[in-house]
């Protein structure tokens, strides 16, 4: 199974269409997104084509294959007009024997962690920079974000496939950094 794995896409009709494009190219089976669909919050800029009503136009056809968790600007009116449930603060996956806790990363963090098995994964997005970490027993993994990146990162999501997680940009394609599972 592939997944691909993005965050914070904050309103950008004009990212999500790239996103999706680049979904497609991947071929990969579901899109896992880790939060801040639809608003932009009263910290951040306007994103590039800052268009929610179009985000939810593009996404809502794709309801099956999007498996969300809820981020600090998602809320319940976000979730009236979203076809597919964005409001589960933590998801947990099991891949190859090691659990992926999926969480946004505003409550549960690096930093404020859950009481996590050695070599358990900790995947969040939140803090717009993506990041490959150990922290104690488990790892820390950030795809960054695709309309406001942040601390000169590029616009990027992550893959999952064959027990290798990938970074890419959003806008090439290409990939800039590897991990294994």
């Amino acid at each position: 199974m592939k997944w691909m794995i993005a965050s914070d896409l904050h309103g950008s009709a004009y990212y999500c269409r790239l996103l999706l494009q680049r979904w497609e190219e991947e071929q990969a089976d579901t899109l896992l997104f880790l939060g801040d669909i639809l608003y932009h919050g009263p910290r951040n800029d306007l994103p590039r084509d800052y268009a929610p009503k179009e985000v939810i136009s593009l996404l809502n056809p794709l309801a099956d294959k999007l498996l969300c968790v809820r981020g600090n600007c998602d809320c319940e009116v976000d979730q009236m007009v979203l076809h597919f449930p964005i409001l589960a603060d933590y998801a947990v996956l099991a891949e190859q024997g090691r659990r992926i806790y999926l969480t946004h990363g505003h409550v549960i963090n690096k930093d404020h962690p859950l009481p996590f098995a050695e070599g358990d994964i900790l995947l969040h997005g939140h803090t717009h920079i993506p990041a490959c970490e150990t922290c104690g027993s488990f790892r820390y993994l950030n795809p960054g974000s695709v309309s406001i990146p942040k601390n000169g990162s590029c616009h990027s999501y992550m893959t999952l496939e064959g027990g290798e997680f990938r970074w890419k940009d959003v806008e090439t394609g290409k990939i800039w950094q590897r991990a294994p599972l």
